[in-house]
């Protein structure tokens, strides 16, 4: 499933013509495009969708769909695991967090 998930812009950039920003969506940070709000700024939050922000939202919205999201379990149905992606992206497996009982994960 793709969702329509707020996310908050962290840098804006002109790339070969194209309007990008760096965001984050509750911890994960992705590229996504401004075309369709070419005007958004650093701090402010939008609804990104297949990689496009679509539309400017306030941070108490933004906050209380991600916060949802996450307890649906959503997030990691949308991102994935960013652990488990970093393993598979060098060959390896995943770690157990500091802490944690039982072996490395495979």
């Amino acid at each position: 499933m793709c969702l329509a998930v707020p996310g908050r812009v962290l840098e804006v950039e002109d790339r070969d013509g194209t309007r990008m920003a760096t965001v984050d969506f509750g911890g994960v940070v992705k590229e996504v495009c401004l075309e369709y709000l070419p005007d958004l700024k650093p701090g402010e939050y939008a609804v990104v969708h297949v990689g496009f922000a679509l539309q400017r939202l306030d941070e108490e919205s933004a906050r209380r769909t991600l916060e949802l999201f996450e307890t649906l379990g959503m997030l990691q149905e949308e991102f994935g695991d960013p652990w488990e992606t970093a393993a598979e992206a060098a060959g390896g497996e995943r770690p157990v967090p500091d802490g944690a009982a039982g072996e490395v994960q495979r």
